[in-house]
């Protein structure tokens, strides 16, 4: 089964008919509900030790409350090619959006709902900004006005294969590379949006490319990461991740840092592999099951891995956070954290958004909290007329639900993030305290990227916002 709750309702897809159009729909699950403690554990050499028991409610270290740490200065942002910025995921500090004021606003196609939906983060280069629409229409669009270039509608002729969604995009050397849930890698020209080559894949693809050296990874929704010429379209080599009956909806983009591109999967499942041939490094499972919530065993990683400073930042559905080094696999540290969102590490600290809202400012060499922002402040929402309901327990709460939180940017000194009811916060990276807040008026669920002193968001009903 795969979960995800778009305006307010929760979709729930069979992954072993995802191959074809099968669908169901289940009743609204508590998702914020917390856990019981487990049996405690004794460590062996090498085995990861979290630094807070299971299940405990994360809070702010004692000794760091008011404490001050390192944030590189904010740089201007001349393009944003890939998912997550560059090849490891990762841009630091950027110096866009000063102002939060709305410049623009742009339609670019096809909303999210009725079996299609907006997965693509936008992408941008040259003074360009592209993005994918619910039904695999790609479109290029002026950075400045938010005019549209060119539009290409990707979709399958045949009528057999006309059900899809999901995706991304990714640029590299005047090339825009698309992976599509229609079961499809393709390549445009950048500037004129013609067609170069076409792949097709067994499996629907949810997630965005990452091209780096010559090659495109991406991984299909069986859990399987492929590879591709990208000069040619050509596959490469594979790899066969662990099977899982249910994941989330979203899916991640592999990172790559030199030869080694780190992937993770619906499994729960961190794998770093040779780029060149696939050869396995070191594989962890963010999972950590709980006796009173069975959402827990949706073990899926639908955020990006991050790779920053020599360390792998990820985050899982199933409740763990993350840190793990890049060359050994050895951990860290972990924290229990449930999200469905891309850590941001920068300096000193690692942010990441939570599955109920929660904002946490972490150290990043030792795993403790700084400051913790409910972002919600205790509110739920009503799932208005996306009320999908069917029996899931007699406790299962209905109608009303936490707002979902993009992942976030840190962008002029404050960490940017926008839900979907349509509402942005700008928070004092320092402090936590919530600077401003900005009415979208529509929900967002894919983070903010930065190109020129702008950022740019993608909301679920297809439009384009500037904001500078």
């Amino acid at each position: 089964m795969t979960f995800l709750r778009r305006n307010g309702f929760i979709i729930v897809l069979i992954a072993a008919t995802l191959t074809v159009s099968g669908c169901a729909t289940v009743k609204r699950i508590d998702f914020s509900r917390k856990s019981n403690a487990g049996p405690a554990e004794v460590a062996s050499e090498g085995k990861r030790i979290a630094i807070n028991p299971p299940d405990e409610t994360v809070e702010p270290a004692e000794g760091l409350k008011g404490a001050d740490f390192f944030l590189p200065d904010p740089k201007p942002v001349s393009e944003w090619a890939l998912p997550g910025g560059t090849a490891e995921q990762s841009i630091e500090h950027v110096d866009a959006g000063n102002g939060l004021t709305i410049v623009w606003r742009q339609r670019f196609g096809r909303k999210s709902g009725n079996g299609g939906y907006i997965t693509a983060p936008p992408v941008a280069a040259k003074g360009k900004i592209y993005v994918m629409d619910a039904e695999a229409t790609v479109s290029a669009h002026d950075a400045k006005t938010g005019a549209e270039i060119w539009k290409v509608d990707l979709r399958p002729k045949s009528k057999s294969d006309r059900e899809g969604f999901g995706g991304g995009l990714a640029l590299a050397d005047g090339k825009l590379t698309v992976s599509s849930g229609y079961r499809f890698v393709a390549q445009l020209n950048a500037d004129t949006g013609t067609l170069i080559w076409r792949t097709n894949t067994e499996e629907p693809i949810h997630g965005a490319p990452m091209v780096a050296g010559g090659r495109i990874f991406v991984v299909a929704i069986d859990n399987t990461l492929l590879t591709f010429d990208a000069a040619t379209g050509a596959v490469g080599w594979t790899y066969q991740a662990l099977s899982e009956s249910a994941r989330i909806l979203a899916a991640s983009s592999p990172a790559v840092s030199g030869d080694t591109v780190v992937a993770t999967f619906g499994s729960g499942e961190v794998v770093a592999l040779r780029t060149a041939n696939g050869n396995d490094l070191w594989n962890e499972a963010l999972s950590k099951a709980s006796r009173t919530n069975a959402l827990s065993e949706i073990r899926d990683i639908p955020g990006r891995p991050v790779i920053y400073q020599g360390d792998v930042f990820a985050i899982s559905h199933s409740g763990l956070l993350a840190a793990t080094d890049l060359r050994t696999g050895q951990p860290r540290w972990t924290l229990p954290i449930t999200g469905i969102t891309t850590p941001w590490p920068v300096g000193d600290v690692v942010y990441v958004v939570d599955k109920p809202g929660k904002v946490y400012c972490i150290s990043r060499e030792t795993g403790q909290i700084y400051w913790v922002r409910d972002l919600n402040d205790g509110r739920v929402k009503k799932t208005g007329r996306w009320n999908f309901t069917a029996k899931m327990g007699r406790n299962a709460r209905k109608n009303t639900a936490n707002p979902l939180w993009s992942s976030p940017i840190l962008a002029n000194g404050r960490v940017i993030t926008a839900s979907d009811t349509g509402e942005l916060k700008a928070l004092n990276a320092k402090t936590g305290v919530v600077e401003k807040t900005l009415q979208l008026g529509q929900a967002v669920l894919l983070g903010p990227i930065a190109l020129n002193g702008t950022l740019y968001i993608a909301t679920d009903e297809a439009q384009l916002i500037a904001l500078r």
